[in-house]
């Protein structure tokens, strides 16, 4: 059994860098002690800020340079023949046969199906990792934000932090060993506004740590709230939040 002081590991357990007996005896403490609770769910959060704010947007050339070879490489279906084999067997005799040129006419239509059919499949890659890519920035540059501040309660048996920049208007809810709602149902991410809630998202059945850059602006609501609904997530709440959170000011 590990004789360090269990206070001491919150933030070398909030990088996973405990193993065994060490890791048990500290989550064994971390059930009962609230100012540990709370340090380990500052210090993923500060994890999450120095991982993110080193993300490097790609060349947007790049992107242009993958477009351009797609719509001038030829592309080859599987398991077709060499052409210099198609082209011997069916010149033989001299002339083209006319099945051998409708052969022709359907494999030029497969390929020009086939070049299309890929380079709108990478078109829309290329949208959706522009996408990701952006989202990314803007959970980065929330948790890196000068004027960032946080605030961190218990959820759900564990911890959240919030993370808010009143210059972005933006804010990202950072979790930390919060067990999976029940099966069918989500975690569901609210923004308060007197007695409004509106949605700010949904949080990943699958994982109990996670920074979930929330959607809309905070734009002067007073609190954040997380509750339990149907997965696709609900127009309002409708069960009782399993924590309410004040905006930090």
């Amino acid at each position: 059994m590990t004789t360090t002081d269990l206070h001491a590991l919150t933030g070398v357990y909030a990088v996973h860098a405990l193993d065994g007996e060490e890791r048990a005896a500290f989550e064994r403490h971390l059930a009962d002690c609230d100012a540990c609770q709370q340090e380990v769910a500052e210090f993923t959060a500060t994890t999450g800020r120095l991982a993110l704010a080193s993300t490097v947007r790609a060349r947007p050339v790049m992107r242009e340079q993958v477009l351009r070879r797609i719509t001038t490489v030829r592309q080859v279906p599987p398991g077709a023949a060499p052409l210099e084999r198609v082209r011997r067997s069916t010149l033989r005799g001299g002339g083209l046969t006319r099945w051998a040129l409708a052969a022709s006419v359907a494999a030029a239509a497969a390929f020009g199906g086939t070049a299309a059919w890929q380079y709108e499949r990478a078109q829309d890659a290329a949208h959706e990792a522009a996408q990701a890519q952006r989202h990314i920035e803007d959970l980065a540059g929330v948790l890196a934000a000068p004027d960032a501040k946080s605030r961190s309660a218990k959820v759900a048996g564990g911890a959240g932090t919030l993370v808010v920049s009143a210059s972005r208007d933006r804010a990202v809810f950072v979790a930390s060993r919060m067990p999976a709602p029940p099966h069918g149902k989500v975690y569901q991410l609210w923004f308060a506004d007197g007695d409004k809630m509106r949605s700010a998202g949904l949080m990943n059945p699958d994982r109990d740590s996670q920074a979930v850059l929330m959607q809309g602006a905070v734009d002067g609501a007073s609190g954040v709230g997380i509750t339990v609904e149907p997965v696709g997530g609900s127009k309002q709440p409708t069960s009782t939040p399993v924590a309410l959170l004040g905006v930090p000011t």
